[in-house]
Formats: C-alpha cells, sequence, structure tokens
C-alpha cells in the first residue's frame, strides 16, 4: 500500500509556536536520518489522525511530501494526549534505499477456527506476540507476516522459527537466536472440568453395568 504525507516545513519553534500550531488544526513534526538535516515539518492535524488509525501506516515505507519534495520515510514515534484525541508530534525518519532497516511488522493469524486445538479440542488461542521486529532492505518490508494456524493442536506452542517470511526478510530476534513464543492454544478450565465430569460419569455407568 502506497501511502503519501503532505507537509510543509515548519520554522517557528517552541511549546508555545507548537500550541498555537496545534490550535489552528496542525500536528508539528520531524524529518531526520540521511544525509540531510533535520527538517521541522507540520501536517494536517486530522489527516495524520485517521492515518494513524491505519495498521499499514505503521509499517510501511511511506511518501513525504514536504513543500513539494518527496521523500521515503519511516513513522518513528508519535505522542498523544494523555486522554484527549489529539496527536501531539510525530517523527519520521528517512529511508536509505541501499541500507536495512529495522521495522515491527503486524503479525495476522489465519486459520484458527479450524486449528485442532480449537476445532476438536475446545481450546482458545494464545497470541503471545502480535508483531514483530524485522531487517530488510525498504523495498523488501512487508505490511504484515501471515502464522498459519491450521496445525496447532491444544498444549501445543507455535515460535518464530515455524512461521515462513517473505524472501530478503529476516527476524531479528531468531538472527539473535532467539526463538520466541507467538502463539498457544490452552483448554479453558471449564472444559476440562466438563470433560473430568463426563469421564467420572461413564466410569461409575460401566462400574453399575459390572455389578
Amino acid at each position: 500500500m502506497k501511502i503519501e504525507v503532505s507537509a510543509d516545513k515548519r520554522t517557528v519553534q517552541g511549546k508555545g509556536a507548537s500550541r498555537r500550531l496545534r490550535g489552528s488544526g496542525k500536528v508539528p513534526g520531524i524529518i531526520y536520518g540521511g544525509d540531510d538535516a533535520p527538517q521541522s515539518i507540520e501536517m494536517d492535524h486530522n489527516d495524520m489522525y485517521y492515518k494513524l488509525k491505519m495498521e499499514a501506516f505503521h509499517a510501511s515505507i511511506l511518501t513525504l511530501n514536504v513543500s513539494g519534495k518527496k521523500e521515503q520515510a519511516l513513522l518513528r514515534d508519535v505522542q498523544m494526549h494523555p486522554y484527549k484525541q489529539l496527536v501531539l508530534h510525530v517523527d519520521f525518519q528517512r529511508v536509505d534505499t541501499k541500507k536495512k532497516i529495522h521495522m515491527k511488522v503486524p503479525l495476522h493469524f489465519i486459520n484458527a477456527e479450524v486449528a485442532p486445538g480449537v476445532k476438536t479440542s475446545g481450546g482458545i488461542v494464545s497470541h503471545v506476540l502480535t508483531e514483530v521486529d524485522v531487517t530488510c532492505l525498504p523495498k523488501d518490508l512487508p505490511e504484515f507476516i501471515t502464522v498459519d494456524l491450521i496445525d496447532l493442536a491444544a498444549g501445543h506452542t507455535l515460535h518464530l522459527s515455524d512461521i515462513t517470511v517473505p524472501d530478503n526478510v529476516e527476524i531479528t530476534a531468531l538472527v539473535k537466536g532467539d526463538d520466541q513464543a507467538i502463539a498457544a492454544i490452552t483448554i479453558p478450565r471449564s472444559v476440562l472440568a466438563s470433560e473430568s465430569a463426563a469421564e467420572g460419569g461413564e466410569a461409575e455407568g460401566e462400574a453399575a453395568a459390572e455389578d
């Protein structure tokens, strides 16, 4: 998904200037990195607020159009008001197409409802991770990584080494030798209790039949 952000250069600095900027429906930000100097910018607040609700906006190479100059960038930090629906500040980092980047990518879980641990054992899927840090060139950055749970049985755990990632993409934790758990299927106590009760009833029935 190609996402473009429109911004203007910001020349006035300071808390008072930023407060006035927000009051006029704008949000302050900065773009840094690469060979160019950091540039303070301002963007439309409502546009930024709704873009931040998009999952892909947090895990994609963005096109940042600053006063007509387009640059590729990554969203690196967002400051939100503690209780108002207000974006306070946004940080972007310029992208060098020839250098590998580290980026957190969301995990999309599929086939949970037909996994043996759920369908036949009445288990519940527990998501240990919902995103994973990857290393790759900007052109190879995936918007998400699919995790297929179709073979996961009750009491079993899926690890990072069990998932398939796109070509030229590495999971940072695996490179460091950390094969973290991603998801597991557990059986609720209520299901275990009902199974135990059913087994007990069957045992009593068999004993009575033998008597």
